[in-house]
């Protein structure tokens, strides 16, 4: 029989992705008042891979990832994901856009071997994990870098992303060296 073990630290990310600064900007300051300080932040990627967007975002859209300061508990991620599907809606109803969709939010989290996203959308490489939220594993670190799958999302795949998500993993490996990281985000 197996050994139950703690859950390996991670980080939570969340990208934000829209044509309104604005947007990104009142997301960043949302999640942190609730997932507390940022320790990384991407810089502000073209995202030009794919205009299955268009439609409801818009044009000339903007992704940036925001990775938290706390260790996160991947146990949230449904939690995560129903959270900032509520965010999308409050700033499409309050602040709204001429789009359909505004802001977009992609919750997930990073640990030594992966990064995991959250989905609202059921296929046969993700996993249930409650209230209609799907987890899949979209790009695995192996061999000292980032690894795509036959189903990671083209943007996931790019250089500018992989060097981002490497400070990331950095960043994690260094703070679980510290001995106070024990608090998780959303305490």
């Amino acid at each position: 029989m197996g050994h139950i073990r703690a859950v390996s630290p991670a980080l939570l990310l969340i990208a934000a992705f829209s044509r309104h600064r604005a947007a990104i900007s009142w997301a960043r300051e949302t999640a942190q008042a609730v997932f507390g300080p940022i320790a990384l932040e991407s810089p502000l990627f073209d995202f030009t891979q794919t205009d299955y967007y268009a439609s409801s975002m818009g044009i000339e859209l903007k992704k940036t990832f925001f990775a938290f300061a706390k260790f996160y508990d991947p146990a949230q991620l449904a939690d995560t994901k129903r959270t900032t599907n509520r965010w999308e809606e409050q700033y499409r109803t309050e602040l709204g856009a001429d789009e359909l969709r505004p802001l977009n939010l992609d919750p997930g989290y990073l640990n030594e071997s992966k990064l995991i996203l959250a989905s609202t959308k059921d296929h046969a490489h993700r996993i249930y994990l409650r209230d209609g939220i799907y987890a899949e594993i979209t790009l695995s670190y192996h061999r000292r870098q980032w690894q795509r799958l036959p189903w990671t999302y083209p943007d996931y795949q790019t250089p500018e992303y992989h060097a981002f998500f490497d400070q990331c993993r950095l960043y994690l490996r260094d703070e679980m060296r510290t001995p106070h990281r024990f608090e998780t985000a959303g305490d």
